[in-house]
This record gives C-alpha cells, structure tokens and sequence, in this order.
C-alpha cells in the first residue's frame, strides 16, 4: 500500500489547468467528429478549402484548426494547414493505426461525465440517451477497443505464455483483437470469441482482416446469462469484469474455471487498483467512469480479484509482469 503524503498541484494555476484539462480534450473530440484530419490527408490546404470540403462555418473551422496547430496537431504555414506525422499515423481514416474510433467513444462520455457530481451522490449511472450498443455508439465502443488494443497487443502476447495450449476462449472478446494476437502468437492455438450478437459483424471483419477465418470463430452469447463453450485450456477476460458488480464477477469468473480443463489456465486483464484503491492514477479514474455509466460497474484492486479467483476454485494466481499503457495489468491462476 502506498502513502499518499500532500503533494500534486501546489497554486491556483495548476488547479485551474486541471479544471480547465478538458478544453483540449474537448478540441481534439470536434477535430476527430468532424474528420478534419482526413479531410486534410496528405495536403495542406487554406482553411477556407477545408470548411469548404465539408460545408462549414470559415471562422468557426479555422478557429478549430489553429487550436489543434496550437496543440501540435496540425502545422501551419503561410495560412495553410497540414497533418503532423503523429496525426497522420493516428487521426487520418484509414491509416492502420488509426484511433479515432476510441476519441469518438470518449466523446461519447463526455455527456455522463459532465454530471459526475450526481453520481457521486446517488451512486447511480448518469448517462443518459445513446448508449454503447446504439447506431454509431456500438461501432465507436467496438472499435475504439480495437483502436486501443491493436497497439499493444503484439508485445504483450509475447510476454504471456501460452506454450502448449491449443484451444483459447476470449470471454467477450468483441472484435477479436486479442484472439487474433494470440493466435498469430502461438500457430498451433485456436481461439474462440464469445460475445453478444451484434458483435459478430466487427469481429468477422477484423478476423477476415488478419486471414485467420480458420483459426479464430465466433459463438454468440451473453457472459452474464449463458453458459460458456466448454474444453478450452486458457480462458482470457479482459476488460469485462469492471462493467460489473462484484457477484457478476464472481459468476463470470466461476463460468469461466467451468469452461476449462483440468491445467487450464484463467488470465484476467483489467485496470486493477492497489488495495488502498488510490492508484496507480488511470484505474482510479476508470472507476469514475464505471461509476457514471454502470449500476454496479468498478475497477477492482489486486487482492478483490485475487480473492475472487481462489474463491472459484483457481491456484497458483500471480501478477504478470506485463503492464499496459494505460496501467492495465494481468492476473493468471491455473485451475
């Protein structure tokens, strides 16, 4: 347990650069919106040619890219305006690294966290209107997962063994990013994605993408109310623990040992909190978001999930040493 002693921001001036934090964010999400950076590609066209292009306001888009030139974005130059490496690796459609899908969710937030305050009082969601399985909002979640992943996944899939498995079950895989890895990882392994319906269509595409149609399949269901496809040697769970509540978990998880053989192992891949809960700083935060867009929905520490996992039955449980970007890191037991 760490000891949080006074420090961080010392003078109004770093507290209202904290309270004000979300301007950018906020500049960034219209940028994204608007597919300002594709519009731009490899050009570098007038402000008046990109609101053009997309039937805009001149004032109200130059406005917007000399703010996204000011955050290091765009470039600049005799009152032309162009796309950073970074934005064309990052914000252009298209590119392979794409992650405009991931700012549109957050975008998509911004409405519920805009009322966290009610939350935090009532201990009830604060979204309201679309959620993540309407129209575009679906796409943005799905996808922006895929955004988020695709990243860092190759790397980590080298750090986790999965030696002499055959068969993975990527409990509510979603687009598959991390069945794909796997198995790209490991050629004699097949993997399975279990995950609701609708989720089908991203998952299809993207296994098609990587040419693995023959090596990673889809089973529709939902983890909370269906049993799981059984005989499978490693079970992976990420991200879906902290959308619910801690005997959702329990279930989750005890349906999942179910699925195994006898060896098999259960990796668990989640924001997960020191036992005073304080940090590290992304999964406290993450915690808020779960706050203000789930019932029961948390980010749980290391000895919370530790415990639910000896409680189902689960041994030798140790901490990775892989950790994400976001500070994510992975738990594996052997049942």
């Amino acid at each position: 347990m760490k000891n949080h002693e006074p420090g961080g921001a010392q003078n109004p001036g770093e507290i209202l650069g904290i309270s004000g934090a979300f301007w950018k964010s906020l500049a960034l999400h219209a940028g994204v919106k608007l597919d300002l950076f594709s519009v731009i590609g490899e050009e570098v066209p007038s402000a008046r040619e990109i609101s053009e292009r997309l039937d805009g306001d001149e004032r109200g888009i130059g406005t917007l890219l000399n703010a996204l030139t000011a955050m290091g974005l765009l470039f600049k130059k005799g009152g032309r305006f162009g796309n950073t490496p970074a934005a064309k690796a990052f914000l252009v459609k298209g590119s392979p690294r794409y992650v405009g899908y991931m700012i549109r969710h957050h975008a998509n937030l911004v409405d519920s966290w805009s009322r966290l305050d009610e939350a935090a009082l009532t201990g009830k969601p604060s979204r309201r209107g679309a959620r993540h399985d309407a129209g575009n909002y679906l796409e943005d979640f799905i996808m922006g997962m895929h955004n988020n992943t695709v990243g860092y996944a190759p790397r980590a899939v080298k750090e986790i063994s999965l030696e002499g498995r055959r068969k993975l079950l990527d409990i509510g895989g979603g687009p598959g990013t991390w069945a794909i890895h796997f198995a790209l990882a490991n050629p004699g392994l097949r993997a399975t994605i279990f995950d609701l319906p609708d989720t089908r269509p991203f998952a299809d595409r993207t296994v098609a993408q990587y040419g693995l149609s023959d090596r990673v399949s889809f089973h529709a269901g939902d983890f909370n109310t269906d049993e799981l496809p059984c005989c499978c040697d490693a079970a992976w769970l990420s991200h879906i623990l902290h959308g619910e509540g801690p005997e959702n978990c329990r279930k989750i998880i005890a349906k999942a040992v179910a699925a195994l053989d006898p060896g098999g192992i259960i990796m668990i891949h989640e924001f997960i909190l020191d036992d005073d809960k304080t940090s590290p700083p992304f999964p406290a935060l993450f915690s808020l978001n779960m706050l203000t867009g789930t019932p029961e929905g948390r980010a749980y520490s290391r000895g919370e999930l530790e415990e639910m996992l000896a409680e189902a039955g689960v041994g030798k449980i140790e901490m990775l040493p892989f950790q994400g970007p976001t500070e994510s890191r992975i738990l594996r037991g052997t049942v």
